[in-house]
């Protein structure tokens, strides 16, 4: 590994965090502001952190930036420390090396008929990402390949490896997905709105098998999505992210019973009520900036009903309770603001 990664004390403290990112920051070629600035996120052995936002806020592209996959000539990190697999990992430097992604942090995207190659089997692509990491034999890799389309919960798996992505329906070809993506047991795994093109049936079915996965192996997970549906079913913690930042995150219960940013209660208020389908939705007025023209400040305050001059000063993430925080002036707003969370 290059200079820049080193080996961090494993503290007993530190003994369940599986990765830590602290203070992302990120821009893009010709941008003339960040499109994330100082994001930070902590995931610990068995736990699904669910990152959740409008299209826009940059849930995507901090994945992408974690496992290195945005372009070097148009994207450009000046600041970000990525703890991971006991390694300090200067990420203005460096990319996640390759020797991590796969074997320590694996990804899996939103689509899998465009994630997967059309014109190979399901076969010869896992057995080319187990002997890619893992090396091995051709037929050991086969039998991995077998033992996790099984372990996935794919019928007939032989038979399923030689077939090709557009025989399978899309809840099996994100199975296969997810079965290679953990062929090489990484302890993390990113899925980006893996559900998202998929019948509420096959989305339950899903969760259930990521679930599983994560009871079974204690791997961490980040989940990226807009679903506050998917969040409730299978968060253990939350990140709520808008314009590039983090701006609430804490335990799933504790910020769904007790919001304490404005856009986090704009977006849980926007929700259908299935117990009272008569309410009206209440909605989020505007849309998320472009990075062209991000507020200077806290950059949620040109639709924020609360917002006033001191909103023109960034407000930093703090603590309002044991492991809640939120970055907004006048938290907790039940006694700042007049407001009803």
């Amino acid at each position: 590994m290059s200079e820049s990664i080193q080996n961090t004390a494993q503290g007993q403290s530190q003994a369940d965090t599986l990765l830590s990112l602290t203070d992302l920051v990120l821009r893009f070629r010709g941008q003339a502001n960040d499109v994330l600035d100082g994001v930070d996120l902590t995931v610990k052995r068995g736990e699904v952190l669910c990152v959740v936002g409008e299209s826009g806020c940059g849930k995507s592209v901090t994945a992408m930036a974690l496992m290195g996959l945005l372009p070097s000539n148009s994207a450009r990190v000046s600041s970000g420390i990525l703890d991971v697999d006991g390694s300090r990992i200067d990420l203005s430097c460096n990319t996640l090396p390759a020797e991590m992604r796969g074997n320590h942090v694996a990804m899996i995207f939103q689509e899998p008929m465009t994630s997967l190659n059309p014109t190979f089997t399901i076969g010869s692509q896992i057995i080319e990402a187990v002997q890619r990491h893992s090396g091995g034999t051709k037929s050991q890799a086969r039998d991995r390949a077998l033992q996790m389309l099984q372990r996935v919960g794919i019928a007939n798996p032989a038979q399923r490896l030689s077939e090709y992505p557009h025989q399978l329906s899309g809840g099996m070809r994100q199975r296969v997905m997810i079965a290679m993506a953990l062929a090489n047991d990484p302890q993390i795994l990113i899925a980006d709105e893996p559900t998202t093109a998929l019948d509420v049936t096959i989305q339950a079915q899903i969760l259930d098998l990521i679930r599983d996965l994560r009871d079974e192996t204690g791997m961490g997970t980040i989940m990226i999505t807009h679903d506050l549906g998917v969040v409730a079913e299978i968060a253990d913690t939350v990140a709520v992210m808008y314009g590039g930042q983090v701006v609430e995150q804490g335990p799933v219960a504790e910020v769904f019973n007790n919001p304490q940013h404005p856009y986090t209660i704009g977006l849980m208020s926007a929700m259908p009520q299935l117990d009272d389908p008569g309410t009206r939705l209440v909605i989020v007025p505007g849309t998320v900036p472009t990075v062209a023209n991000m507020p200077v400040g806290c950059r949620f305050r040109t639709r924020c009903a609360f917002a006033t001059a001191t909103c023109e000063t960034r407000p930093p993430l703090r603590d309002i309770a044991q492991d809640h925080q939120t970055a907004c002036h006048y938290a907790p707003l039940e006694t700042n603001l007049s407001v009803s969370a």
